[in-house]
């Protein structure tokens, strides 16, 4: 399992290298998400290997990774109070945006499918 973890924070620090050594305007952990990814497919790890299973007992317990976004809200419940208009405004508009935009996506690969 401390195997599988080295391999996860290792990507994750990899991510963190390349966005910083080419300042690219991606997050580091989703970059090392990618590097994690393209490791795994060149490996073709099975459901035995050690980073599966660190994987597998992380998600068992991700419920407790949401605790600190709780926190943050209850320590900043006046200022989320303050502006919940624009707040609720924003999430509208972006789920309509995001859901405008599959609706678009699904329509056009049903056009390219169909041919």
């Amino acid at each position: 399992m401390i195997n599988g973890l080295m391999w996860l924070l290792g990507c994750q620090f990899v991510g963190e290298v390349i966005v910083w050594a080419f300042d690219v305007p991606v997050p580091g952990p989703v970059v090392g998400m990618a590097v994690l990814f393209v490791l795994l497919t060149i490996r073709r790890s099975g459901e035995d290997a050690t980073v599966v299973r660190a994987a597998g007992g992380l998600l068992e317990h991700l419920q407790l990774l949401f605790i600190p976004a709780g926190v943050g809200v209850v320590v900043y419940l006046d200022e989320l109070r303050d502006d919940a208009i624009p707040i609720v405004g924003a999430l509208v508009l972006s789920w309509f945006i995001g859901l405008a935009l599959v609706a678009w996506l699904v329509l056009g690969l049903e056009k390219v499918l169909r041919r």
